[in-house]
């Protein structure tokens, strides 16, 4: 129903009637809890509260799945309880129609209720920032360490995904068979384009945050198209680099690779890669070598 979509207007309105806001920092669920931080807004700092929640009008159509926080409480003159709104993300505001709308300046806001005592969302705002730096230094590093002519297509798979998750996942499709074509046509040897691929996989284990990113798994999805036995051929052909050597650590340890070769490590791969990992190997491949990923064969 279109009466019932969010609009600035409709904030305004129930504003203007307050006598007092409460606004607490946690979820509707720990409204009432006398531990958390909490502004009582009265005044003609209503007002300027109001143009602080001024929203995108129409709304996103759409519902933020969590609690949301901080919690909005606006009484009227009689101490009624006349709305109860959240924030989400710091950017969103829930409650003033049939579904979430977008705030026009969210960092405004967050810094209004900084100066407040309402650092909550300051400090969220800035450990996510932190995040997305690092999360953007890291793909950058990963964009840098693609074999020769491949960086583009790179950049491609790494682009972060957007509001339209959907739109996003169909992109990632398109990009990494881009980058499956684009393997195969800049390294037909099939020796060289492994090595090349190893080396490239191995980047994400000396990633301080851990774990493998989306577009780590795109490189693991190229060297799980590969033989095996060219696998295992590529390591012993020339002595691999201490990269090649990362990269062979977590290709080993992967689902599809220990469901369809679960077989202990021929010499003199085997012997190479422990070595590597007991010299100079993290500290998740040492444990991963402890629980005999890459000895003897694993048993059920």
């Amino acid at each position: 129903m279109t009466e019932d979509v969010p609009t600035t207007a409709r904030v305004q309105d129930v504003l203007n009637r307050a006598a007092r806001v409460v606004i607490v920092e946690g979820s509707p669920y720990d409204a009432d809890s006398t531990d958390l931080k909490r502004l009582v807004v009265t005044g003609d700092e209503i007002a300027d509260l109001a143009r602080h929640l001024a929203i995108v009008d129409g709304g996103t159509g759409d519902s933020c799945r969590c609690n949301g926080w901080p919690t909005i409480m606006v009484h009227g003159p009689d101490g009624a309880l006349t709305a109860h709104w959240t924030l989400h993300h710091q950017t969103g505001l829930r409650g003033i129609g049939n579904c979430d709308a977008d705030l026009r300046d969210g960092p405004a806001l967050t810094a209004w209720l900084a100066r407040r005592g309402l650092t909550g969302s300051q400090e969220v705002q800035e450990r996510l920032a932190e995040e997305e730096t690092e999360a953007e230094q890291r793909r950058t590093r990963w964009i840098r360490a693609a074999p020769d002519g491949l960086a583009d297509a790179a950049a491609d798979v790494s682009r972060p995904p957007g509001r339209d998750y959907e739109a996003w996942s169909r992109q990632l499709g398109a990009a990494e068979e881009r980058l499956a074509a684009l393997v195969q046509q800049r390294y037909p040897d099939a020796i060289e384009r492994i090595r090349a691929l190893l080396a490239w996989a191995g980047t994400c284990s000396r990633e301080s945050t851990g774990g493998s990113m989306w577009y780590d798994m795109a490189v693991m999805s190229r060297l799980h198209d590969e033989s095996p036995d060219l696998v295992l051929f590529a390591l012993a052909a020339r002595p691999p680099s201490p990269a090649q050597l990362d990269g062979a650590a977590e290709l080993f340890c992967t689902h599809e690779w220990t469901d369809a070769h679960d077989r202990r490590l021929p010499e003199p791969q085997r012997s190479m890669l422990s070595a590597h990992i007991r010299a100079d190997g993290t500290d998740a491949m040492r444990l991963r070598l402890s629980w005999g990923y890459y000895g003897a064969k694993r048993t059920a």
